[in-house]
């Protein structure tokens, strides 16, 4: 299993955490919610959790909860700028579709776990 980073996701989370002054890895995972039922969560990670799995990619960190692989493997995380905007973007092989708002996704087959 694995989560990837862009370059441009690597350089904003290494920003992120040194504005911050500390954290080892950006966190990601999943929650139910939305019309599609689930949207990524993210959070920094000062600490690692005995659940969770460290992908290394571009000299940065993502953190991943071992519940939310199955929802994430494979993954590719950019950071994007549209305009104003700026936000980390997922290219998820298992996403089956999202909603029209783009704030939450449906899978393929649904893991058990979340």
């Amino acid at each position: 299993m694995a989560i990837t980073l862009t370059e441009n996701a690597a350089k904003q989370i290494q920003k992120q955490l040194a504005k911050r002054g500390k954290g080892l890895a950006l966190r990601v995972g999943v929650k139910k919610v939305g019309c599609s039922g689930f949207a990524y969560t993210y959070a920094y990670a000062d600490e690692l959790r005995e659940s969770d799995r460290m992908f290394e990619s571009c000299n940065a960190h993502v953190v991943v909860d071992v519940d939310f692989l199955p929802f994430l493997d494979g993954s590719r995380i950019d950071f994007v700028r549209e305009g104003l905007n700026e936000s980390f973007r997922f290219e998820n092989p298992n996403v089956d579709n999202t909603c029209g708002c783009g704030e939450s996704f449906s899978v393929k087959e649904e893991p058990v776990k979340v």
